[in-house]
């Protein structure tokens, strides 16, 4: 099934460095997991509130300039499970491949072009979950976001 962005999700792209736009337009047309877009361009004020409730970890995040998105499993109204966002991931790396835009996400932080990278989302996961856990440090899986590098 081919699925396609609604109203809201669009909406939500307003702002939104056109190039990773248009990744996360393509990406919903190959992915096997149909998605929303929950969040894309924030103003300071909206981005203060989310660090002080904890939901955000940063003053300095990209979904302040607009280069960045969050991406919603979209199943009874949206679900969770990180294994939705595996499917999510790899038609995002995918879209990112075909456009030429170099994508972080944030369920691999290590690996700075995502649609360069060779494995699935999953083995990226499980790379950096191994990475950090190595390094000492716990790994921070923020599975549904994706930012444009430059």
């Amino acid at each position: 099934m081919t699925y396609k962005l609604g109203n809201r999700s669009n909406e939500r792209l307003e702002g939104v460095d056109p190039s990773l736009q248009t990744v996360v337009r393509m990406a919903i047309g190959i992915s096997e997991q149909d998605f929303s877009v929950i969040c894309g361009l924030r103003t300071r004020k909206e981005q203060e509130a989310l660090v002080a409730k904890g939901a955000s970890q940063t003053m300095k995040s990209k979904h302040l300039g607009g280069y960045a998105v969050d991406l919603m499993a979209y199943i009874d109204g949206g679900r969770w499970e990180l294994n939705l966002y595996d499917e999510i991931a790899d038609a995002m790396k995918a879209a990112a491949k075909d456009c030429g835009v170099k994508i972080r996400w944030g369920a691999a932080w290590h690996i700075d072009d995502f649609g360069a990278y060779e494995g699935t989302a999953e083995e990226a996961m499980n790379e950096y979950v191994d990475l950090r856990r190595s390094q000492g440090r716990r790994p921070f899986i923020d599975a549904p976001h994706f930012e444009i590098m430059e």
